[in-house]
């Protein structure tokens, strides 16, 4: 009996063809199977390895806080330097952004993922405004669990009926959309880059409008940035951009450095209706662990400290070109380190991808769309590296 077969036979898994490899090391840019055999993580992991794998600050601060505790208490009840220091410092990367109505972003409650996060978005907007309708967008992903499941795709959640009741739709950049907007609506979340949907922009002119008929209905704006934050789309969040903070703005994957976390964060006003009626409004016992914490606090140093956005633009824009020229792909787009290739159908784009595994390159494709290959490699990917894809990729 050995790990492939106890991996077959006793992890629940959630396909009847997982890709089984075996991989026993990782560091930066790069996994390494029971071989020796190395792999390019050209998706991070599905966007989580944003500096790399194992970075030396990031798994120095884990070892420095198992050095001096782990678990002490469910989230939010002691002063734990780990989830303060943490919070104090998201906040000040949101310092010179305002919410549609003028607040700034001062609050955070961390959770254990990113679904998590949506969850506890969605019963702060409910809670605070009072309302209990939520829009999302066309082809987005939210999570898998109950009330993040609510506000996707009819393939993934017609088996797990009912579930939320209250949920609308509306398309991405489409104006008119905007107008089902109303006085009953609590929330609308959305992507600013649809990840899922095979990396789809949102217009700033959709979202300045989406902004004001949210002001006007006194509708809380949710922006996820699971995927896009922590530097994944060439500024720390992706809302920077645009100029504007939402109301609530989530984050996970990315802000671990290889750990599990995620948090929800809004203003003070916003947040401080989870402490009545009823008292303890969201709660969580491992939310905002602090080696989680210690390992994300280093992420955010690494990114704001290491990480180039100029120089790593032009990484990307090389990664482009490389992929550009596969003769099957007819486009790649995307925004900083998150990029698609688009070909003409599933059959070709799984070709593809299995042509690059044996290669040692590790691609992927999205949930709404099969038939555009996800591109998202650490943020700090080496020139070296680049072109040792390069050259891999001239064997297709």
């Amino acid at each position: 009996m050995d790990n492939r077969t106890f991996f077959l036979n006793n992890l629940a898994q959630t396909s009847d063809f997982p890709l089984a490899l075996e991989l026993v090391y990782a560091e930066g840019s790069f996994l390494f199977d029971n071989k020796q055999k190395p792999y390019l993580d050209l998706i991070s992991g599905i966007s989580v390895s944003n500096v790399g794998h194992r970075h030396p600050k990031v798994v120095a601060a884990i070892k420095e806080q198992t050095d001096k505790y782990l678990h002490q208490m469910v989230f939010g009840e002691y002063i734990q330097s780990p989830q303060v220091q943490l919070a104090h410092a998201l906040t000040e990367t949101l310092s010179n952004l305002s919410t549609k109505d003028g607040h700034k972003i001062d609050n955070v409650y961390f959770t254990n993922s990113g679904t998590e996060a949506v969850e506890g978005a969605l019963k702060l907007a409910k809670r605070f405004t009072g309302k209990t309708e939520i829009i999302s967008c066309h082809n987005s992903y939210h999570g898998s669990t109950h009330g993040a499941l609510s506000l996707g795709e009819e393939h993934f959640k017609r088996s797990f009926r009912p579930l939320l009741p209250g949920i609308r739709k509306i398309e991405r950049n489409n104006l008119t959309e905007i107008e089902k907007i109303n006085k009953n609506t609590a929330a609308v979340i959305i992507e600013l880059i649809g990840a899922e949907s095979g990396i789809r922009e949102t217009s700033i002119e959709f979202i300045k409008s989406l902004a004001e008929r949210c002001k006007s209905t006194g509708t809380l704006l949710i922006f996820d940035e699971i995927q896009t934050g922590f530097g994944r789309t060439g500024k720390f969040w992706a809302c920077e951009h645009y100029g504007i903070a939402p109301d609530i703005l989530l984050s996970a994957k990315g802000m671990g450095g290889g750990m599990p976390i995620g948090a929800f964060m809004a203003p003070h006003e916003i947040m401080k209706v989870l402490k009545n009626n009823p008292i303890l409004g969201h709660i969580t016992t491992f939310g905002g662990h602090p080696v989680s914490c210690a390992a994300s606090l280093a992420t955010l140093k690494v990114i704001l400290d290491e990480i180039d956005f100029f120089e790593m633009e032009k990484k990307a824009l090389k990664i482009r070109e490389i992929f550009s020229k596969i003769p099957d792909v007819s486009e790649v787009r995307g925004k900083g380190m998150m990029l698609a290739a688009q070909m003409e159908n599933f059959d070709i784009l799984k070709k593809n991808i299995d042509r690059l595994i044996d290669l040692g390159i590790i691609t992927d494709w999205f949930l709404y769309c099969d038939n555009a290959m996800r591109i998202s490699p650490p943020l700090n990917i080496s020139w070296e590296e680049i072109t040792w894809l390069e050259n891999k990729i001239k064997a297709l």
